[in-house]
């Protein structure tokens, strides 16, 4: 008989807890966060089993250690927090009663073991990256507090001791502290990106996709282990969704009474961007963008001036010209093919 079961992970501990096909609970356990304990957890409930369990720092590791011992293994995230008692148990319950009933409030997809070791050179790029944003905020920000206006890179750069002897002499040991910060960061990050780059080239597609439009070598390193797989996306407006780039429209009373009955009535709705997207794509779309754009003769660029003089404004033109991108990078990698500047602009 199937059997459902949710399982609420935490670092040290993971609470498992069974339904049967009717919805009645069957018990739940204690199981030590191992991957040796969790598989005999799992297989000593009878019959073919389904489990579920919430998107984390953990489940990509859970997912590829429990996958082979279940008929489904689903990863969900929650949107909102559910309102009542909340323990581990309940918890735990939950889960397997969204499985069961089919009200999981969003799947994740997961394939942990492709594109393993780039996907975690491009995590780890992109945290070295931010690291060395907050440090030049920092060190611009001590300035700042002692009256002196630091534009610019110029900072950052070969006069940077000009810099610091305006400082008072309390701040300038730290200013020195964080200018080797910024000296050891910038190392890292480039060699976090020779390193992600090098792996990436290792993948045929990639070097199909670095001849998309603003898709760089970096943004293409990002976008595979990010994508993984064009094929999860049936059509372009699918994966506009889930790059943040879907239209979504809000209204309301929309209907009134009239001489036939009820008719919809002319209202101006709220137009905005999906909310419930993947940052990572958005961003690289979005800098793809910004790229395109330097170049004013390519054929993307004149297409964003020939939307700006028939009225649109800049923000939507942007967000055109990104879905544009967005759309020729899953096609190009769906039917493994190099960008075609004629083809394209005969579109």
């Amino acid at each position: 008989m199937t059997r459902y079961i949710g399982l609420d992970v935490h670092a040290t501990t993971c609470t498992l807890a069974v339904v049967g096909p009717s919805g009645r609970r069957l018990g739940t356990q204690v199981v030590e966060t191992n991957g040796a304990a969790l598989i005999a957890a799992v297989q000593a409930t009878p019959g073919p089993r389904h489990l579920c369990m919430e998107e984390g720092t953990q489940s990509a590791w859970l997912y590829e250690v429990l996958n082979p011992v279940l008929a489904e293994l689903v990863v969900t995230q929650q949107t909102r927090s559910v309102p009542g008692n909340k323990n581990d148990k309940l918890d735990a319950y939950g889960l397997a009663t969204g499985l069961l009933k089919d009200t999981l409030p969003r799947r994740v997809f997961k394939a942990p073991r492709r594109y393993a070791k780039l996907r975690t050179l491009a995590h780890t790029y992109t945290h070295i990256s931010r690291d060395l944003a907050r440090c030049k905020n920092r060190l611009k920000s001590l300035f700042l507090s002692r009256g002196i206006h630091a534009v610019g890179k110029s900072v950052y750069g070969p006069t940077r001791q000009q810099w610091i002897e305006q400082l008072p002499v309390s701040c300038r040991d730290a200013a020195r502290l964080l200018y080797a910060q910024l000296d050891a960061g910038k190392e890292l990050k480039a060699d976090a990106r020779e390193q992600m780059v090098r792996e990436s080239h290792k993948h045929k597609i990639s070097h199909i996709l670095e001849t998309c439009p603003g898709l760089a070598e970096v943004r293409v390193a990002q976008l595979i282990p990010t994508v993984i797989t064009p094929h999860r996306f049936r059509t372009s407006r699918q994966y506009w969704s889930y790059c943040g780039f879907g239209i979504v429209m809000r209204t309301s009373s929309d209907w009134v009474r009239g001489k036939k009955g009820f008719e919809r009535r002319d209202v101006h709705g709220h137009r905005g961007l999906s909310q419930q997207s993947n940052r990572t794509l958005k961003g690289i779309y979005k800098s793809a963008v910004t790229t395109v754009l330097q170049n004013p003769e390519h054929p993307l660029s004149l297409h964003y001036e020939r939307l700006l003089e028939g009225g649109t404004k800049p923000p939507n033109a942007k967000l055109t010209i990104a879905r544009k991108i967005a759309a020729l990078s899953l096609s190009m990698w769906r039917h493994e093919e190099r960008y075609d500047v004629d083809r394209n602009t005969q579109r």
